[in-house]
């Protein structure tokens, strides 16, 4: 039987693991508002290897919780959503280091326009990763469900920046690279709520026993 206590050191890592990439996204974002490239690099050089090496320790948790203890019902499914956060949570750092690479490029270049959009994608997103988790951790499937909603904050405001910017780059074709830049900036940080939106409706089918991918208003 699995103890309960090692499903709680692994849900603290994960927890752990969140808060860095959580912490990623908020630099990247930072980094670019503020020039400061110091802070770029440091999610790439120093928070991307600290994701990578929480990514294996939590992979390899969970894969010795399935050999030695064999678990079934609730907690196998437990584990298995765990090691999909992994997943998840991976792909989420690669985004913002995609995020900080384009940062690097825009901070040495004059701006298309004020940032205004792109900070206040990032501030969502990185509620939507923190309650994301907390939802999963406590079993809330009340949380989960106000997270799954503002992924349609993220998505109205990455269309506005898309449409702002093919405006600027249709009268001003020496913003075409600076204007990708941002577009991809903008695409990177849908992503990441669109994974935390995936694991929000992991954690409702979980408590609920309920797919909500197609339906949410059913919940």
């Amino acid at each position: 039987m699995l103890e309960e206590a090692k499903l709680s050191r692994i849900k603290k890592e994960f927890l752990e693991y969140a808060t860095v990439v959580e912490g990623m996204i908020g630099k990247s974002i930072e980094g670019l508002t503020k020039n400061d490239r110091a802070i770029l690099n440091d999610v790439i050089m120093n928070d991307e290897p600290m994701a990578n090496n929480y990514e294996i320790k939590l992979d390899e948790m969970c894969i010795a919780v399935i050999a030695q203890h064999q678990p079934t019902g609730k907690s196998l499914r437990t584990i298995f959503m765990l090691s999909n956060i992994n997943s998840n949570l991976e792909r989420m750092g690669d985004h913002a280091v995609t995020i900080c690479e384009s940062g690097l490029v825009l901070i040495e270049q004059p701006p298309v326009k004020r940032l205004i959009d792109i900070p206040r994608m990032g501030e969502v997103v990185k509620g939507m990763i923190g309650d994301g988790i907390k939802s999963f951790i406590n079993e809330d499937a009340a949380l989960a469900m106000t997270v799954c909603e503002r992924d349609d904050i993220v998505d109205g405001l990455r269309d506005q920046i898309m449409r702002e910017l093919i405006t600027f780059m249709a009268s001003d074709p020496t913003t075409i690279e600076r204007s990708l830049h941002l577009m991809k900036i903008a695409g990177n940080l849908e992503r990441v709520a669109d994974l935390t939106t995936n694991i929000c409706e992991d954690v409702i089918y979980m408590v609920k026993g309920k797919v909500i991918k197609h339906h949410k208003d059913e919940i």
